[in-house]
């Protein structure tokens, strides 16, 4: 990625679109074309197919300006998931932060720092991709609901890591140095530069984009969030490793998203080409990690970040239905207990993993009962 970052695009006319022409019509009325969800191990049928074929997904949708009726319900509940975990950055509290801050070594604070500046500047691709890309191209309205929560908390979270460097870094002229991380940090921009030449790409279908879009939330995000976790598990920077529990579960939802609407697509990838993929930002990522650890902290090394991105990759490939690429094994017991992590006294500080009462639930599920089993 390049200055020109956020510049505005263009859909490009050869590109997979919601408007379909009377010969896409036909092609996808085509006894050929109307098997359920077919994953290609021919990638060159694949690409003749696809000159012609528009994913259901992406055909021109009359109802999507209406919610209702439900038309993917799995979709639906994970729109009302999202809706039910809404925060604000007033609620991460930085006033211990600072103390610990100083505390830190000058290798883990470079560490902590690349990790916030990459993700200062990761949200607004992620937006842009979601504003000017997916949103004009889904015409499921279920799918839409989502993506316009998550266009909400990307925003929010933007604006969360840019409190974080301001708060941390005095310097004024590394604080400029880290907002512009994605253009300034090789390694940072070298990872921004990979997502947004799948997001932006004229060439690649939406299946493409969209595996590469979970991708990146789903990869190039967990090896920092589980830095940061590492940090709470020391009982360092409480400002900060709580804003990364709601921040990482969002984008958790956000990933889990792209792999359900993933199943919704009918032509999908070839298996050699989603596990190059998955490659290639692997790699990338274990760059990124070798460079932001110039050397081995306490419980925390280069070698164990690049096992938990392959743990995480094998994750994300399974969910897509993939299989496992690296067969390994998660090197870190802390990450293994986030799932107990919504434990804490709810009078000291809000549990990370409370929804909000009554959101996503049915009338009969809000209704209070005398005659109730408590």
């Amino acid at each position: 990625m390049n200055a020109s970052l956020f510049s505005g695009f263009r859909i490009a006319a050869e590109m997979e679109t919601p408007i379909q022409s009377p010969k896409s019509r036909s092609a996808f009325n085509s006894p050929v074309l109307k098997a359920k969800s077919t994953k290609f191990d021919d990638l060159e049928s694949l690409e003749q197919l696809q000159d012609s074929f528009v994913e259901p997904v992406l055909q021109e949708n009359p109802t999507r300006f209406t919610l209702f009726p439900i038309q993917k319900p799995k979709l639906f509940q994970k729109y009302k998931n999202h809706v039910s975990v809404f925060w604000t950055p007033e609620e991460i509290d930085l006033a211990k932060d600072m103390k610990d801050w100083i505390k830190l070594s000058a290798n883990e604070q470079y560490f902590i720092k690349n990790i916030l500046g990459f993700f200062a500047g990761s949200d607004g691709i992620v937006q842009e991709n979601l504003a000017c890309r997916f949103m004009n191209e889904i015409q499921l309205a279920e799918a839409r609901q989502f993506y316009s929560v998550q266009l909400m908390m990307e925003a929010i979270h933007s604006e969360t890591y840019s409190l974080l460097i301001d708060t941390y870094v005095e310097d004024k002229e590394e604080k400029a140095h880290l907002f512009k991380a994605i253009e300034t940090i090789p390694c940072v921009k070298l990872k921004a530069e990979w997502a947004q030449k799948w997001i932006e790409s004229r060439d690649e279908n939406f299946a493409t984009r969209l595996v590469a879009f979970a991708i990146v939330e789903g990869i190039f995000f967990s090896g920092s969030f589980c830095a940061i976790y590492w940090l709470k598990e020391r009982g360092l920077m409480p400002g900060l490793t709580t804003s990364n529990e709601f921040i990482a579960r969002d984008e958790g939802l956000h990933t889990d998203f792209a792999c359900a609407l993933y199943e919704e697509i009918e032509r999908k990838l070839p298996k050699a080409k989603v596990h190059k993929i998955i490659r290639e930002a692997v790699k990338i990522e274990k760059q990124f990690i070798i460079e932001s650890l110039p050397c081995h902290l306490v419980g925390m090394n280069d070698r164990l970040m690049a096992d938990y991105i392959e743990f995480v990759a094998d994750r994300l490939s399974t969910q897509l239905g993939y299989g496992k690429i690296y067969n390994t094994l998660n090197p870190f017991d802390f990450m293994e207990r986030i799932s107990l992590e919504g434990k804490d006294n709810f009078f000291e500080k809000r549990v990370t993993s409370y929804a909000k009462s009554g959101v996503g639930k049915t009338n009969e599920e809000m209704s209070f009962a005398l005659d109730a089993d408590f």
